[in-house]
């Protein structure tokens, strides 16, 4: 099973290039940021027509969420409840876990995981910068997302939270750590609710495996930034226990960032070797 997050930045323009990415990339969940239309406007069809189903949490600007799957979203939630927001940031779903292989023999066998797979897609604030109303609105969106989440988890062990965090943890996801320090994406006040996602038990799926030095998912328009990999890595997968021992691999996909008009973010991809058990036959 295969999820992905990408912020697309703007769906309309990047529609050719999000098709083409499922076809080489046929993942089971991928979840989009920044659509920057309203619902009314949303491809379902062009996804139906490669095999996705597609829910989506639209407006206009810089803002919007979607998930597309190959099997029904099921128990879908926009938005952080109890937390009062009019910007469409975040959408969930469950989603039903394919057959696992038949096991032959206890030593292959991990924990099964018999009930759906809980995604939630999530688009955070920017903040602008520190100080400011919008970097108060962020501190205040991750602390509600924290309590939201703290008993999502309760209700459904097997959860990942993807997108577009804006965030970075450390000096290691930031092309320059001296000229960051204390900016937006790398504040202490960011880092620390970024952190305490963290300790409710969540893990970050990149990180559990050995990556390239200067693995970034975001590179600035302005001054061949690309080119030079000056970027950040703020889209990030994080998985709850439950999940995180069914993980084998996780990495960029920085081949979109080469396109002609790309986005400025690149995909992240988490490949799990999960699956409903609904039929085992021991060996002793």
């Amino acid at each position: 099973m295969k999820l992905a997050t990408w912020n697309v930045n703007s769906l309309s323009v990047r529609l050719p290039q999000v098709l083409d990415w499922l076809a080489a990339n046929p993942v089971d969940v991928l979840a989009l940021q920044e659509l920057k239309l309203t619902d009314d406007k949303f491809p379902h069809a062009a996804f139906a027509a490669v095999g996705y189903q597609s829910v989506c949490f639209g407006q206009k600007t810089y803002n919007g969420v979607a998930l597309l799957s190959r099997s029904p979203a099921q128990d879908v939630v926009r938005n952080i409840p109890g937390f009062d927001d009019d910007l469409a940031r975040v959408i969930s779903a469950t989603f039903a876990l394919p057959p696992a292989p038949r096991a032959i023999n206890t030593d292959s066998i991990k924990s099964p995981v018999d009930k759906g797979l809980r995604v939630i897609g999530a688009y955070f604030p920017n903040g602008q910068e520190p100080g400011s109303d919008k970097f108060d609105y962020k501190l205040a969106w991750l602390q509600g997302l924290r309590r939201w989440l703290k008993e999502e988890l309760v209700k459904a062990p097997q959860l990942v939270l993807m997108g577009d965090f804006n965030i970075t943890f450390d000096d290691a996801d930031v092309w320059d750590p001296a000229e960051m320090q204390g900016q937006i994406h790398c504040t202490d006040e960011e880092r620390y609710e970024l952190n305490a996602l963290i300790a409710l038990g969540l893990s970050d799926a990149h990180r559990l495996f050995a990556q390239p030095p200067k693995s970034y998912s975001w590179w600035d328009y302005r001054d061949l930034a690309f080119r030079r990999n000056r970027g950040m890595r703020i889209d990030h997968i994080l998985v709850s226990a439950a999940v995180r021992e069914h993980a084998h691999a996780c990495w960029i996909d920085k081949a979109p960032r080469r396109n002609e008009r790309p986005s400025d973010h690149a995909p992240v991809v988490l490949e799990l070797t999960l699956g409903a058990c609904k039929e085992t036959t021991f060996a002793f």
